[in-house]
């Protein structure tokens, strides 16, 4: 799954890069496993704005994945290799024996025809399959990991990520995640082997704002350079920078400020923050 880069032609073309889609099988997702997203522009219920810097952007359908891999022990087919508009990797069509079709992560290295299926107890170890971290072994790459066991894959889901097995010791299985962090997890939890596919993702390069709109991303203002009743460091004369320490809109310190409730119930199974 490599890049290309555009011809200089246009100054927005000069560093453009994309991908170029070589993995795709086919140009329309599966109706039954689609449904409609409504926008909301960074706006809650009552109109107000909780989420700068979003709004516009092209419109999409919602794939339904299937993070809870919650077919068990029935072995499924890959038919197709999909473009998601709604995350950075790549999904890939499931139909299993009995019929009943399914989206799940691309695994780095999967094609059409291969055989995948998820299991409580064992299951071969090749990307795609899943089954509980008691039963990978450790030094194992894997993705879509739970953090609690039947709710779903939570972690390592975006393109080219994937979390290692480091140890296993009693209930708890402790793994390093890509942000470096490393935490223990229930044994029970399940995860999916492989890396996301898609790796060449964070090589691309957007080259204009524009390609930015198209992606619902609205330009981003310096609080500096507004005036005092839109950000607590906006105002004064001529180009003044601020005059304390970065903060929100809100007022809440920018650099360094830990926002961690105490005593948070995860706290304990951190055995290394991340860097």
């Amino acid at each position: 799954m490599p890049t290309r880069t555009m011809k200089p032609i246009t100054p927005g073309q000069r560093f453009m890069s994309m991908s170029t889609f070589e993995e795709l099988t086919v140009d329309t997702p599966e109706k039954s496993l689609t449904e409609p997203l409504r926008k909301s522009g960074g706006r809650n219920s009552r109109g107000r704005i909780t989420v700068r810097r979003r709004g516009g952007g092209h419109k999409r359908h919602y794939r339904i994945i299937d993070f809870k891999r919650d077919k068990v022990d029935i072995e499924g087919s890959v038919r197709t290799i999909e473009y998601d508009p709604n995350r950075s990797c790549r999904i890939a069509l499931v139909q299993y024996i009995d019929g009943e079709k399914r989206y799940i992560l691309a695994p780095d290295g999967i094609k059409v025809g291969d055989k995948v299926i998820a299991s409580r107890e064992r299951a071969p170890l090749r990307p795609g399959n899943s089954m509980p971290l008691a039963r990978i072994p450790a030094g194992l790459m894997i993705h879509n990991i739970e953090l609690k066991p039947g709710k779903g894959g939570q972690l390592a889901r975006s393109a080219g990520t994937g979390a290692r097995i480091i140890a296993k010791e009693e209930s708890l299985v402790t793994l390093k995640l890509p942000s470096g962090e490393i935490r223990m997890l229930h044994e029970n939890c399940a995860a999916t082997i492989g890396e996301v596919g898609n790796k060449s993702h964070e090589s691309v390069n957007r080259g204009k704002a524009g390609r930015s709109r198209w992606l619902g991303r609205r330009p981003k203002v310096r609080g500096v350079a507004m005036n005092p009743v839109d950000h607590p460091m906006g105002g004064g004369e001529g180009k003044a920078s601020g005059g304390r320490h970065p903060v929100s809109p809100k007022g809440i310190p920018a650099k360094g400020y830990k926002t961690r409730r105490k005593n948070h119930p995860s706290d304990r199974y951190i055995v290394k923050r991340r860097s």
